[in-house]
């Protein structure tokens, strides 16, 4: 989930090649809404967004049953030590950085979906 046009195709281009469909939301209460219908396999959620940040919404879907153990990756062009510790006590499994690396975030998504 991303406000972002380029982040949110990025995003589909790699789940397509993995062989996965992309859910898009472009901000954390659709992306609340749409995860407790779709039920995921995984959520990438960029931490800042309109409406509900990646962090309270990361919190929210721990929260809930559908979601409380599904993979949550958090991203942030905001990568300092600070930063990526608010991203993992929020719950997330894992963070990264942007601008993305493809071969890494690559691995990263396969590790989750595999």
């Amino acid at each position: 989930m991303d406000d972002s046009d380029t982040v949110l195709l990025l995003q589909r281009m790699l789940l397509a090649e993995l062989g996965h469909d992309a859910i898009v939301a472009r901000d954390g209460l659709e992306a609340l809404a749409r995860a407790e219908q779709e039920r995921p396999d995984l959520v990438f959620l960029d931490v800042l967004m309109p409406h509900l940040d990646g962090l309270e919404t990361c919190r929210l879907l721990r929260d809930r049953e559908p979601t409380r153990r599904t993979p949550i990756i958090l991203c942030s062009a905001r990568a300092e030590a600070r930063s990526v510790r608010a991203c993992f006590n929020s719950g997330c499994n894992d963070f990264v950085a942007k601008p993305f690396d493809g071969a890494a975030l690559v691995a990263l998504l396969r590790r989750y979906l595999d």
